[in-house]
């Protein structure tokens, strides 16, 4: 009876969500399984191309002419059956190709280019070890591919007697380390170096060592050299047979050099034990359900988030806990790994490609219960899942950007659901439409309304900027923060300053005849950088010098405008020059290990003032910290994004929520140009509840989500006039599956009309209920194929977040 295999194939040119019949050869038919990846060829010719494997079944009556699988590019499944489900569900919410989606599923390194190797870990036959790996202890994968032998590896795998490991790079992904072991017993090692001569001294010492060492056991090379043997005594040892040279594997821990101080349970409030009976109820029945857990900044959100992981951990089930970006994760890594230990595994971009490999080997592999991660970690490949975190649900970081774009908290409910688990989401300003969801009964609202250690909220006074103007004052601090942030030095208190941008100056200008510096290759200014002493463009990364002089009419009058962190940080330094400044932005965090370093410092009290970006606003805990001012608290005001407010008032109300969270009292300071608006006024009162009324009644005039859905149409093209045309030709192709009640704004030009030399047009869909348009989307991504691979860009968002 043939064995069929449906395999979902990697064609950049046309690709398709349909899977494609292969006949499994005999020699694979006891090996293939669901979530392998092969090598299969496809349309004419010798093509061939990756693919992964989404079905196997027998089919006696099937009778045609089917090509067969050309070779296996795993040993084991990489994906399990959750996961290939997944990826169809996500292909179709998220409008992308299910090829896409198992790849982004997957750490780093088996995306990489890699070689495979096998390893001989037991003995073998004799004519195994001679004939297929010529006497060696290991061969590639390639050549047992080119002997016909990937059947015998399987096998051999199966039997426990050797282990494939992924090379990428030519840099081994397994990290080795060179090891010794003795091959003669103590009194024949005895014998050898009363052999030697008397001047052999290095001889001896190598001997001695290595009668140290356990018959059983093995040292490091490296352990043996700082003795004071060196290299090529080892290797002289080895050829009179005396010892035994081999590479043993160490998993990289990141986190080897730091200690974790052991924590316990903390008592919980009124409030938290509720939240937590809730939780616990539906973890012990194995019961979906999402909770919104809504908790002002210093609740103790983090301590219900641990006591119900432990609850999952008791029943021997796993945790997904998602934080938003990577300056969240060291205390947060600090907090779950001194209650959980080695349980826990951390996945995010501060890791290197290995440390990130061995992280998932971890989980996969059932030696961590706990991952602590970003975005991605959503794919963790746990295997029983027990409950699923997303802190600070309405960060917009959640919702990826580029294909295939999800939501991770939409993936955290359908693995929830798959495995009958709780989800919760956390937010001190849950997002518009989570408390939308929560108030009509879809999430259950559970709430924390006072901080942990009973302090009050922070005071937030709003200073008018304009009225600072007029009294002369052009600097960017207010003589109410300058005089605060003073106050804090005497009293040894630490302050945190928020600016909503990065880089020296927003632009460079000539006074003469207005020229701005702009990105040759998108429309928009270049940004100044003092460290590097260059312009950079944000989005496409052009890079060039300072113009000295205007390179327009060559005016001499050329001028830095805008509030950069680096230029915020030089003239605090002249306004207090007795502070001890710590900047935190992508400048200043790019090597590995920078952010841990700089909130240390911070933490250690070496510093007065933290001044910094968004990654500073949310979810940090600094007790020292008295003083939290907002420079600049109106930038995302005034960005052409329904959102603004509601943004606005979240990152205010988060980074006000990093004052005061020890013992002693803190404050807020919020400079403003526009200080009515009333997402600033609502901040200033930490009033959530008068927020969300009040913009929900401006969604609902204005037709927005959470009472409309939104799907983005955008099309780019290198020819202005080609992107325009064609993204006319689609609105006309999806409006026969639109009703009357759906609205069609657009097409125009994006906020940033051009970025890398392309040209870019959106159109903004909002509807309730359309029966026809998701199918007729999925449509359109399938009929464009042709278009695509001329050079065309066809993305459909639903429900985005993005609109610049």
């Amino acid at each position: 009876m043939p064995l069929l295999a449906d395999v979902i194939v990697d064609v950049p040119t046309l690709q398709t969500n349909q899977p494609y019949s292969y006949l499994v050869p005999e020699k694979y038919r006891h090996f293939l399984k669901v979530g392998m990846r092969v090598i299969v060829p496809f349309g004419r010719g010798s093509r061939k191309v990756q693919g992964f494997v989404v079905a196997v079944k027998d089919n006696a009556e099937f009778s045609g002419d089917l090509k067969q699988i050309d070779s296996l590019m795993d040993s084991k499944p990489v994906l399990n059956d959750e996961l290939i489900e997944l990826g169809q569900k996500m292909a179709y919410l998220t409008f992308s190709f299910r090829i896409k989606c198992y790849q982004t599923m997957l750490p780093a390194v088996m995306k990489a280019r890699y070689t495979k190797t096998i390893h001989l870990i037991d003995e073998v036959e004799e004519a195994v070890l001679f004939d297929l790996f010529n006497g060696k202890n290991e061969m590639s994968w390639e050549e047992a591919e080119k002997k016909d032998a990937l059947d015998t590896i399987l096998q051999l795998e199966k039997e426990e007697k050797v282990e494939i490991t992924y090379e990428v790079n030519d840099r081994t992904t397994v990290k080795k380390v060179r090891m010794v072991s003795p091959l003669f017993s103590f009194e024949q090692l005895e014998e050898e170096k009363e052999a030697l001569p008397s001047n052999a001294s290095k001889q001896k010492l190598l001997l001695s060592l290595l009668q140290a060492i356990n018959e059983t056991d093995a040292k490091a090379i490296a352990e043996l050299k700082a003795e004071g043997v060196s290299t090529t005594q080892i290797n002289a040892g080895e050829q009179k047979g005396w010892l035994k040279i081999f590479e043993k594997e160490i998993k990289r821990d990141p986190f080897k050099d730091i200690t974790f101080d052991e924590t316990s349970h903390l008592s919980l409030t009124p409030d938290q034990t509720h939240a937590f009976k809730e939780i616990n109820e539906a973890i012990q029945k194995d019961k979906h359900q999402v909770y919104l857990l809504k908790g002002v900044t210093g609740s103790g959100k983090t301590e219900v988030y641990l006591q119900t992981i432990s609850e999952v951990i008791d029943k021997k089930e796993g945790a997904l806990m998602l934080v938003p970006e990577i300056a969240l994760t060291p205390q947060m890594v600090e907090r779950f790994k001194g209650r959980f230990g080695s349980q826990v595994a951390v996945l995010h971009s501060g890791l290197s490609d290995g440390e990130k490999y061995d992280e998932w080997r971890k989980i996969e592999q059932e030696e961590a219960r706990v991952v602590v991660g970003a975005r991605s970690s959503i794919f963790a490949p746990l295997k029983s899942i027990g409950l699923i975190i997303i802190d600070e649900e309405h960060e917009t970081t959640y919702k990826q950007e580029e294909f295939p774009k999800y939501h991770a908290r939409d993936i955290a409910i359908m693995r929830g659901q798959y495995h009958n688990c709780p989800v919760i989401l956390g937010s001190a300003t849950p997002s518009l439409e989570s408390r939308a969801r929560a108030t009509k009964g879809v999430y259950t609202l559970l709430e924390l309304t006072s901080r942990a250690n009973k302090a009050s909220m922070p005071p937030v006074e709003v200073v008018d900027m304009t009225d600072e103007a007029k009294e002369g004052n052009a600097s960017s601090f207010s003589a109410a923060l300058k005089q605060k942030l003073e106050d804090r030095l005497k009293k040894q208190e630490q302050s945190v300053l928020l600016l909503n941008r990065r880089g020296y100056s927003s632009f460079v200008l000539c006074r003469d005849c207005g020229y701005v510096l702009e990105c040759p290759n998108c429309d928009i200014s270049q940004t100044l950088h003092m460290d590097s002493k260059t312009m950079k463009c944000h989005y496409c990364g052009h890079e060039e010098g300072i113009p000295r002089t205007c390179p327009k009419c060559q005016s001499s009058s050329i001028r830095y405008y805008g509030t950069g962190t680096q230029k915020v940080e030089e003239e605090l330094k002249e306004l207090i020059p007795e502070a001890r400044i710590i900047r935190m932005d992508v400048d200043t965090t790019r090597k590995k290990g920078a952010h841990q370093k700089l909130f240390k410092k911070f933490e250690e009290k070496k510093a007065d003032i933290l001044l910094g970006t968004q990654m500073i606003a949310k979810g940090l805990d600094f007790p020292n910290v008295t003083l939290v001012g907002v420079i600049n608290a109106d930038t995302s005001l005034g960005l052409p994004d329904f959102r603004s407010s509601e943004k606005t008032f979240q990152l205010l109300t988060q980074v006000s929520g990093r004052s005061g969270r020890g013992e002693k009292p803190g404050e807020v300071v919020v400079q403003s140009f526009n200080p009515d608006h009333y997402a600033i006024q609502l901040a200033k009162r930490h009033d959530y509840d008068s927020f969300y009324k009040k913009e929900m009644q401006l969604r609902h005039l204005s037709e927005y989500s959470p009472y409309f859905f939104l799907i983005k149409l955008s099309v780019s093209h290198t020819n202005e006039m080609t992107a325009a045309k064609k993204i006319n030709e689609f609105i006309q192709f999806l409006k026969p599956a639109l009703s009357d009640q759906a609205i069609i704004l657009g097409p125009t030009p994006k906020s940033i009309a051009r970025t890398h030399n392309r040209y870019h047009f959106q159109t903004l869909i909002k509807y309730k209920r359309e029966e026809h348009l998701i199918e007729r989307c999925h449509e359109l991504l399938m009929t464009t194929q042709k278009e695509q691979a001329k050079g065309l860009f066809i993305s459909i968002d639903y429900q985005p977040m993005d609109f610049i």
